[in-house]
């Protein structure tokens, strides 16, 4: 059997900002919001730069994610 590797929308989505270094405004949960640049993200956290400080981010506490400008979705 061929093991395949399948990117869902959300890492193609995350992947695709951190290469542009996209600024994004994550909404959180709790109606906090962040501001800043994917560094890097796997099954469970984000990593945000924001103001030259990093954050790691819990996915379940993310509600939303907005990018300042539109992001390909195409799976590179």
């Amino acid at each position: 059997m061929v093991n395949k590797t399948v990117n869902n929308i959300q890492d193609i989505f995350l992947n695709n900002a951190r290469k542009n270094r996209t600024n994004l405004t994550v909404h959180l949960l709790n109606g906090f919001q962040i501001k800043g640049i994917v560094k890097g993200f796997d099954n469970f956290t984000v990593i945000l730069e924001c103001d030259e400080n990093m954050m790691l981010i819990y996915k379940h506490s993310i509600s939303t994610i907005t990018p300042e400008k539109p992001i390909p979705f195409i799976n590179n």
